[in-house]
């Protein structure tokens, strides 16, 4: 399954403070946030123009995700956009991949997410992401 394009670069923040001052040093602008309630994690996403992808500025109150860097947050994933996650999933498994849900979890901003697992990224926690109707 090819790509239909990168979707966004994900960042995990500690706090939505580090969140607002992130978007302030760079000059980004939120588009929308929501809360997604599958990763305990509020996702901050900036605007972007038809040459850009957003930023995805993960927040998480709970969870795993608190966990990351060691509690430090930083770089998180790269998500490409796909026409069928699902699909993407049954490609992947074919190979001998493991992917981080058996189905796709609702994301933040009407699409559906699932990941691929970093070892099979060659170390790059990888994303595919399917946007359907809100």
């Amino acid at each position: 399954m090819k790509p239909v394009r990168l979707h966004h670069v994900g960042i995990i923040m500690t706090t939505m403070e580090r969140a607002q001052q992130f978007m302030e040093q760079f000059g980004l602008e939120e588009d929308y946030r929501e809360y997604v309630d599958a990763y305990q994690a509020w996702c901050i996403f900036t605007k972007y123009s038809a040459e850009e992808s957003p930023v995805e500025l993960v927040v998480p109150t709970a969870g795993k995700l608190t966990e990351f860097n060691k509690g430090k947050g930083g770089l998180h994933h790269i998500a490409f956009e796909v026409e069928d996650v699902r699909a993407a999933r049954d490609e992947y498994t074919a190979k001998g991949m493991e992917m981080l849900e058996e189905v796709p979890a609702k994301g933040a901003g009407g699409i559906i997410v699932n990941f691929l697992r970093p070892r099979y990224g060659l170390g790059v926690l990888v994303e595919f992401v399917e946007k359907t109707d809100k």
